[in-house]
């Protein structure tokens, strides 16, 4: 066991909500056709905020719930697919606006597997020379949606979560992790494509920034190799499927959520959702679930866990906490 505690969550999402009846004023949709086939009702998107602004305030918060300086951090790591810009990353501006002038600061990006990628670097950092850190996932995916696209602009929202994690002598922590990669199907979910326009150039092809997805192989991944994954993480742990009090999955697709539990015999019960407000953000989802249940104290200290992110890449990752 790495002897991690996580001693802070926040979540900061923006305050404007698109609902699918307003967006059923824009495309050829409806709320039953999208709840339906999603599990999702609602999103939400900014209107004047950037990524590295919803993580900020994700990061003030930790502070504030720990009490901590500014300066008692080591480290901010950012996962995100849709940062402010290519440099500086994102994690810097989050490490500039919140003055923690003793931490490095940089940018992972895993896509929807992003925050538990982060919680494995982060884990990895404090198992070393490093005391105390911030973990935080942030997506402004709108800037990323083709609006008049009704396969892909129904499913992405924006938001922004995190944990403050340090070194502990109490016997919780990492127990085990799994990630995957498999690069050989990059296609099946792509987004934020530059195109090469150097004076030096031939044939160029012009690439576009938007989602694009193939819908049905990703719902075929996701409910074939993640209890595939969940399934190599718990024997690790040497624990049970039902040794776990809690999954908290990558917000997505309800379906694909209700498939992985019955794959793993589980009470749908123990896989909470939350995709119906927010709908897919990404990096973020997991971290906004586990805040939200952590101040529902349907997470709490005692619990085993399961921290499962896959999406884009394509990629899955898995880890099992023991808090």
């Amino acid at each position: 066991m790495e002897q991690i505690k996580i001693v802070a969550s926040a979540r900061q999402i923006p305050q404007r909500t698109v609902t699918n009846d307003e967006l059923s004023a824009m495309m050829d949709t409806d709320d039953q056709w999208i709840y339906s086939r999603t599990g999702i009702h609602e999103r939400h998107v900014v209107t004047t905020e950037n990524t590295s602004d919803l993580a900020l305030k994700v990061a003030q918060k930790l502070l504030e719930q720990s009490n901590y300086d500014a300066n008692d951090i080591d480290f901010i790591l950012v996962s995100t697919m849709s940062p402010d810009a290519t440099s500086p990353n994102t994690a810097a501006l989050v490490q500039a606006g919140l003055g923690a002038s003793q931490a490095f600061a940089m940018d992972l990006s895993a896509a929807c597997s992003g925050f538990v990628y982060g919680m494995s670097v982060a884990t990895s950092l404090l198992s070393s020379r490093y005391r105390r850190g911030i973990v935080i996932g942030a997506e402004v995916l709108s800037k990323l949606v083709d609006w008049t696209d009704r396969t892909t602009a129904v499913l992405f929202g924006d938001g922004a979560a995190g944990v403050l994690i340090e070194k502990t002598d109490d016997a919780v922590g990492l127990l085990a992790e799994d990630l995957r990669s498999f690069g050989d199907v990059n296609g099946y979910l792509v987004a934020g494509r530059f195109a090469n326009a150097n004076a030096f150039s031939g044939e160029i092809t012009t690439l576009d920034p938007f989602f694009h997805q193939n819908g049905r192989e990703v719902y075929n991944f996701a409910t074939r190799e993640v209890p595939n994954t969940l399934t190599r993480v718990l024997a690790k742990a040497e624990l049970t499927a039902d040794d776990v009090d809690v999954y908290l999955l990558h917000q997505a697709n309800a379906r694909i959520i209700m498939s992985i539990a019955k794959r793993l015999g589980q009470n749908i019960e123990k896989f909470p959702m939350n995709m119906n407000k927010y709908g897919n953000t990404s990096a973020a989802t997991v971290p906004i679930l586990l805040d939200e249940l952590r101040a529902d104290n349907v997470v709490h200290e005692g619990q085993t866990i399961a921290l499962v992110g896959f999406g884009g890449g394509l990629t899955i990752g898995a880890q099992i906490w023991k808090l």
